[in-house]
């Protein structure tokens, strides 16, 4: 990432060289990934002054000079990212991307990836806990607690694939960047997505010595440390250490037995080493480990469902098995059972980059990830002894290699080429140990559920081989055609078993059919999935970038690894298929006002086939998988960044989404229709909203720092987020409908210098108007539906020192 203090005009394109016959005749080229840029670092007026030599020479006269200090200290800094593998200005890449820095996102105490949507247009960060949570761009991808079934968004850190979006929840620590990429993407990424990319960057050891700690401390116990080294072991070894501690009491109060939940602890640490031999080659290693201990995911009683010919089953259900039914909105629930998940993580990668002769550049990753994940649940949500404890444990290990070969830039064509393989091993268990109230509560025979105990187990082996290629024809010094092809072969092996359940009356086969025994045998799947892109951009100036683009991505088949039942449909049923997305971008960036606004806006449309989606099977009480119909996504966004006076940058997005069924004839039906007499099986969704997709998403954060004459720097930061209401579940129940909201940040601190070292110290407060909002929902037993809450208002102290 590099910083420079205005945009420069394309440089003249020379012929095509001989050395790229080859690469020309593979390639159709690609597009990459741009976009909106991140507050600038601190200008110093010394840094002004400099800056003006560079502009006039020395030569001008004092009141020229003042002036020209005045505008350049006011100017937006340029952002540089790899989008297309390659360093550039986001301004000249022609795709939306919003890309956030690390001093942003301390600013505005971003330290968690579900907070993320705080600062971009078009996502959604649905969290329970780290195995149920989920990224959604455009509406797309809201599918949490999905082991058998591919992220539409995909994650990566340090550029490393996360097979699952819990492989991120953690404090993100010592973070360089994030980029978030919308739309399809798989020509220049190792896995191919369908909705976009988030790609997180950590900062890289370094030749100079660099050391920061940090210290947090605020409302309902919340701590955190945070520290980290860096520097130099020989003349071409650095070496870098980064560590984080993280607790909190929780929010929500269990009437039960008066414990806080929704709290706990999290740590974990990252090692690198950087060889640097030469110029033309460099190798950096990562190894990092994390681990969590928490109540995380409590669940609240959002609503109780339908009243039906004067009955709510919900209630009456509830209040025959003894449970006192809790108001979620006074943040209190009723809960007889533990609460508890530990999550268990690491991974270690190697990228070598080369430069080979004329300037090709040669990139190797290899990576491993392991992920273990084990809840306990109290899955009635009540204070009953109706489901004592339930879940699904999961063990996950993933393999990645990728090369790519980047030809030299400034010819009249430039490319990328590449070849990557992942492989997955992932194992989970299913468990369900009822209580001797599950037969009121549930409605079934006597002795069908209570006091049984029931597990399964599943399994995927997943094998994935891609070649990519992506590049740019420069026609003219304005004129650009970008193209990109992937195909991507993979092989999946899978079974899933349900064993003969224990307990109640298990013996003499009166069981209820959700917890009988099944094994599906072995379950088979090949898939060719072909990603492509053309985009063609236009620069009518040195400030403005038009450009329009399509694209096409795949996600391949998925296995339901949790079942309760043997479906009745068979094995076959078990399978879900591909999901498909044409997708069309047009739009622009322009730098204006003298390089003091930016200004960005892009329309959209993406037609999505085979919908892949959670769904949820009242009978069986559990969750499936299902290739939901198609889906249309369409909007609008806008972003701009401006800096009016030196020291103040404001930034705002927002975003318009229609996210639509456009075919979805046998969804499943809400309960104020399944439990009328004479209920249909499946219910018409076409036309019906997405799960999670808000219409209104707009983000305002504002920074504003400045220098007084003793040298000490007092700033301000401010920012709110809102998120119009949203589905909260697929059949789109009326009592399932999470409400409009949006959130305030408010900080103020004070920074200065200590001989070589500077100190910050902060006083933060997030949701400062305590606002009480649902993050996500989902359907609960008898019609009820239950859903996360939203952080209260937190204040607190960071004192960070860097040294």
């Amino acid at each position: 990432m590099k910083d420079r203090t205005s945009p420069s005009t394309p440089a003249p394109r020379r012929p095509i060289p001989a050395r790229h016959a080859l690469g020309l005749a593979i390639a159709l080229a690609g597009l990459g990934v741009s976009l909106p840029l991140r507050a600038a670092e601190r200008t110093t007026l010394a840094e002004a002054n400099a800056e003006v030599v560079g502009e006039a020479g020395g030569e001008s006269a004092p009141a020229v000079t003042a002036q020209v200090a005045s505008r350049s200290g006011q100017r937006l800094g340029t952002v540089t990212v790899n989008a297309r593998r390659r360093e550039e200005s986001v301004q000249d890449v022609p795709i939306p991307i919003n890309s956030v820095d690390a001093q942003t996102l301390e600013n505005h105490r971003i330290y968690r990836i579900q907070d993320l949507q705080q600062l971009v247009p078009s996502t959604n960060v649905s969290y329970v806990h780290a195995r149920q949570s989920s990224i959604s761009i455009r509406g797309l991808g809201n599918n949490p607690a999905s082991d058998g079934m591919e992220p539409a968004v995909g994650t990566y850190l340090d550029n490393v694939y996360l097979e699952r979006p819990g492989m991120a929840v953690f404090d993100l620590l010592d973070v360089e960047q994030i980029d978030v990429l919308r739309g399809p993407q798989g020509t220049l990424f190792g896995k191919n997505t369908t909705a976009g990319v988030v790609n997180i960057t950590s900062r890289k050891p370094t030749f100079h010595h660099e050391r920061s700690v940090e210290i947090s401390g605020g409302e309902d116990g919340y701590f955190q440390t945070k520290g980290s080294v860096s520097g130099p072991l020989s003349d071409t070894l650095a070496g870098r250490l980064s560590a984080y501690r993280s607790r909190d009491d929780g929010y929500i109060k269990n009437i039960h037995d008066g414990d806080e939940l929704n709290g706990g602890s999290r740590q974990g640490f990252r090692g690198q080493l950087l060889w640097k031999p030469s110029e033309t080659f460099n190798l950096r290693w990562i190894g990092e480990y994390n681990e969590e201990d928490s109540d995380n995911g409590t669940p609240t009683l959002y609503s109780s469902g339908p009243t039906i010919n004067g009955v709510n089953r919900y209630e009456q259900r509830a209040t025959a098995a003894g449970a006192r039914l809790v108001k979620a909105r006074a943040r209190k629930v009723d809960l007889d059972s533990d609460q508890q998940v530990t999550v268990f993580q690491g991974g270690t990668s190697l990228e070598a980059n080369w430069t080979l002769p004329n300037d090709f550049t040669l990139t190797s990753i290899s990576a491993y990830r392991w992920w273990d994940f084990t809840p306990r649940n109290d899955l009635d949500y009540l204070g009953i002894s109706a489901a004592i404890n339930a879940g699904v444990a999961v063990r996950d290990k993933q393999y990645s290699q990728e090369i790519r070969l980047a030809s030299p830039t400034g010819d009249v064509f430039d490319y990328v080429l590449g070849a990557y393989y992942f492989k997955k091993d992932l194992d989970n268990e299913t468990f369900f140990s009822y209580g001797p109230m599950a037969d009121v509560y549930y409605g079934t025979a006597p002795g069908a559920l209570a006091n049984v105990r029931s597990t399964g187990k599943g399994r995927i082996e997943t094998d994935s081989y891609a070649l990519f290629a992506q590049g740019t024809w420069h026609i003219t010094p304005k004129l650009e055609l970008t193209a990109g092809i992937r195909g991507t072969y993979e092989e999946k092996d899978a079974r899933v078993r349900r064993y003969a359940p224990t307990g109640g009356n298990s013996a003499s086969g009166t069981t209820a059919a959700s917890v009988r025994a099944y094994d599906s045998g072995d379950l088979n799947l090949y898939s060719f999935s072909p990603s492509g892109l053309l985009a063609l951009s236009y620069r009518f100036n040195d400030r403005w970038l038009g450009y329009a683009s399509l694209s096409h991505g795949e996600k391949s088949d998925g296995v339901n690894l949790s079942v309760s039942s043997a479906p009745s449909a068979g094995a076959d049923s078990l399978l879900v298929g591909t999901e498909r997305v044409n997708n069309a971008e047009l739009g622009f960036k322009s730098t204006l006002l003298d390089g003091t606004l930016l200004f960005n806006a892009n329309l959209f449309w993406a037609q999505v086939h085979g919908y892949q989606a959670n769904a949820y099977d009242p009978e069986a009480r559990s969750s499936y998988l299902t290739n939901a119909g198609d889906v249309r996504s369409r909007g609008l966004e806008v972003e701009t960044t401006w800096r009016p006076i030196r020291g103040l940058t404001i930034n705002a997005n927002g975003s318009f989404n229609d996210v639509r069924y456009t075919d979805y004839k046998d969804g499943p039906c809400p309960p104020e229709v399944s439990f009328r007499s004479g209920a249909p099986a499946s219910c018409d969704l076409t036309g019906h909203r997405v799960v999670g997709a808000s219409r209104w998403i707009a983000n305002l954060n504002g920074h504003y720092q400045w220098r007084l004459d003793n040298g000490l720097q007092p700033y301000v930061n401010a920012s709110y987020a809102f998120r119009y209401r949203a589905v909260g579940t697929m059949e789109d129940s009326e009592y399932a409908q999470i409400p409009s909201y949006a959130v305030v940040n408010l900080s103020t601190g004070l920074r200065g210098d200590l001989g070589n070292s500077q100190w910050d110290v902060s006083f933060w407060m997030k949701n400062a108007f305590d606002k009480t909002y649902y993050t996500s929902l989902w359907s609960a037993s008898n019609g009820g539906y239950t859903g996360i809450l939203g952080t209260p208002r937190t204040s607190g102290l960071t004192a960070r020192l860097d040294f």
